[in-house]
């Protein structure tokens, strides 16, 4: 299976179950925290990026609420749609994160939840060191990413009518590329889920001097 074929099973695996993924007033879950403390590093008026944004919640929802200018994007052009709805005050792209191009410095952060390892492995570590480049000095990318390496796919994903797809790497390959990137990590975190584990990273662009 080549990566276009892969890439359009997480599309279309979101298209048909982006309501039994997370419904429209979805709690913030284990997110809360982890928004809350990278709104606490933020400037005011904050520019952030969402890759893998979903329906836009919960990341863009609180993170506008939060005062902060939010650019999500995401491949399922169903997730795009209900985010434009949920979360008018964004502003939302569909589009393959593996080949979006932004100018240098245009955000304060970074966020990539669950959303990298469905991308193809050998694109994962030029999307990082872009996204490096996309970040202004102190800027932030906190990501969650693989804890072991696994590439697979799921059929009835979710219980629904579609497959899904992941690959990704172990977690010391990508502390291994946020460094290669030039990205200090400042925090790293193992995430049960359960018989299995993903892994947070906190990786920030240095300060300037």
């Amino acid at each position: 299976m080549g990566t276009g074929d892969e890439r359009d099973l997480v599309r279309r695996g979101y298209d048909a179950l982006s309501y039994r993924y997370r419904s429209d007033d979805a709690d913030d879950g284990q997110y809360g925290p982890w928004l809350a403390e990278l709104d606490r590093l933020l400037p005011e008026s904050a520019a952030v990026l969402d890759l893998g944004c979903g329906c836009g919640v919960p990341v863009a929802r609180l993170l506008t609420r939060a005062g902060h200018t939010v650019t999500g994007a995401d491949i399922s052009e169903v997730q795009i749609r209900r985010a434009r709805r949920l979360v008018p005050d964004a502003t939302f792209v569909c589009a393959d994160a593996t080949e979006l191009d932004f100018p240098l410095a245009t955000f304060d952060a970074v966020v990539c939840f669950y959303a990298l390892i469905h991308m193809p492995l050998t694109a994962q570590p030029d999307l990082i060191r872009r996204i490096a480049g996309w970040l202004r000095p102190g800027g932030w990318l906190v990501a969650t990413v693989g804890d072991t390496a696994w590439t697979g796919r799921e059929e009835n994903w979710l219980g629904g009518p579609a497959t899904m797809w992941w690959s990704q790497a172990d977690a010391s390959t990508y502390r291994m590329w946020l460094h290669q990137a030039e990205l200090s990590v400042e925090a790293q975190e193992r995430i049960p889920e359960g018989t299995s584990a993903h892994t947070l990273f906190w990786a920030q662009r240095p300060p300037a001097l």
